[in-house]
């Protein structure tokens, strides 16, 4: 399916959504913050960057605008915890980059990157 690059500075939910993403078929790569992913990047190409909006060094955001820089053509998906944050995302970040917020069932999130990368 596809190569998806998870930045999620949790660790228990970056291994748990790591696991149900592999399980869903993809092949998944997971960073525990937004810098960390940059040499990731810059090493492969990724068909998907599921990212934590709020994170330490670099928050999501900066890491999707840096992530297009490098590979114009990564679909773009945040997770976050904090809803102001994710609405405020809309405005800030690619228009087309999905928003979902924690907590979120595991088949939403699938069914969402499908969606996502099929456009």
């Amino acid at each position: 399916m596809a190569k998806i690059l998870l930045a999620e500075d949790d660790d228990s939910m970056r291994h748990f959504l790591g696991r149900a993403l592999e399980r869903a078929g993809h092949e998944v790569f997971s960073v525990g913050q937004g810098d960390e992913a940059l040499p990731v990047l810059a090493e492969g190409r990724f068909d998907l960057l599921l990212a934590d909006i709020v994170m330490p060094e670099m928050d999501g955001i900066e890491l999707a605008r840096r992530a297009v820089a490098v590979d114009p053509a990564i679909r773009i998906m945040f997770i976050t915890g904090f809803a102001a944050v994710a609405l405020r995302n809309r405005q800030t970040s690619q228009s087309d980059a999905k928003v979902l917020s924690k907590p979120f069932h595991l088949r939403d999130l699938v069914d969402e990157i499908d969606k996502t990368l099929a456009a």
